[in-house]
């Protein structure tokens, strides 16, 4: 009976979390120091919060449900949401795993520094042969690489831009998610584990 009320529990809060981040996933915005079609938003963050209370495969589930809420309003024929999963899931998976092996505030800070630094590694191979190979059919290449040349000339090929822009950018918004978990984890932990944190 415990054991079905806490996945009963599980599913629910996996279910408002995935609904939390498909939200937050509309909520995206530019960056000043990157081109404009770079959007920002927190969609991992329910993700991160959930890896971390709940376990690595429920924080994974997160990411492939909001990017399924998201698919009926896709402007990428579903590329986007493919490649916001696996970039999505490499941050929260290594993340929550490490974490569960060691809960401790270091093994959060390893778990989150290890997702970052996966989730940035393979922005690279997805941007390079599924992302962005899908934008060619609305703008050329030599377009897209114009917009990182404008900002930085050294970005003149595309595997320079990803390298100069992406990366970072992928590291740091993977990095600030998991530094607003710290802040709301404990008190949202408590809620979402139930009263005695089973």
């Amino acid at each position: 009976m415990k054991n079905n009320i806490k996945n009963i529990r599980k599913i629910t809060v996996t279910g408002i979390m995935s609904a939390v981040a498909a939200v937050l996933m509309f909520l995206e915005f530019s960056v000043p120091i990157v081109p404009s079609f770079l959007k920002f938003d927190f969609s991992d963050l329910p993700a991160v919060i959930t890896s971390f209370s709940l376990g690595p495969l429920w924080g994974v589930l997160v990411e492939l449900l909001k990017n399924v809420i998201h698919l009926p309003f896709t402007q990428t024929s579903g590329v986007g949401e493919l490649a916001n999963f696996i970039i999505g899931a490499l941050l929260v998976f290594p993340a929550g795993l490490i974490y569960k092996k060691k809960r401790t505030r270091g093994g959060a800070v390893i778990g989150s520094l290890a997702g970052a630094l996966f989730a940035a590694a393979v922005s690279v191979p997805v941007n390079y042969f599924i992302t962005y190979p899908f934008y060619t059919n609305f703008m050329p290449m030599d377009a897209i690489i114009g917009m990182y040349r404008a900002i930085v000339p050294a970005a003149d090929t595309l595997i320079k831009a990803l390298l100069i822009f992406n990366v970072p950018f992928t590291f740091v918004k993977g990095i600030l998610c998991v530094l607003i978990t710290f802040f709301v984890y404990k008190p949202l932990s408590r809620v979402i584990k139930g009263k005695n944190n089973d």
